[in-house]
């Protein structure tokens, strides 16, 4: 299947749109720290997503999901690292955890699928 039909690279798209649009608000001297980290961690989700998908096996593709979910995992630690230097607005971290969320549910739902096809 290509990776741009899955819910979880399209939903992983989302997060990473969010990402780029809050961390613009972060001061500039977390340009290379702080914002560049959590944009790098956003785009790591989808990108290993691809990856695995482009692979020649299902083992090859559990590998990159869980990649991914190391990456999420990540980015869940820099947003309460932003949050604890008030970075974000209460809104904006109530948002980007839900599509966290919704990113980790799906990329645990994709792993347990495709670990079932070998």
């Amino acid at each position: 299947m290509n990776h741009k039909e899955l819910d979880v690279w399209k939903v992983s798209i989302e997060l990473v749109t969010l990402v780029y649009k809050l961390t613009e608000a972060f001061p500039k001297s977390e340009r290379y720290g702080l914002t560049n980290q959590m944009r790098r961690s956003a785009v790591s989700i989808p990108s290993n997503i691809a990856e695995g998908s482009g692979r020649n096996s299902w083992k090859e593709l559990h590998q990159f999901i869980g990649y991914a979910i190391g990456s999420a995992a990540e980015l869940d630690t820099q947003i309460v690292i932003a949050n604890n230097l008030s970075y974000l607005e209460e809104h904006s971290i109530e948002n980007l955890n839900e599509m966290l969320e919704k990113t980790r549910k799906l990329l645990s739902g994709y792993k347990k699928y495709v670990k079932t096809k070998y």
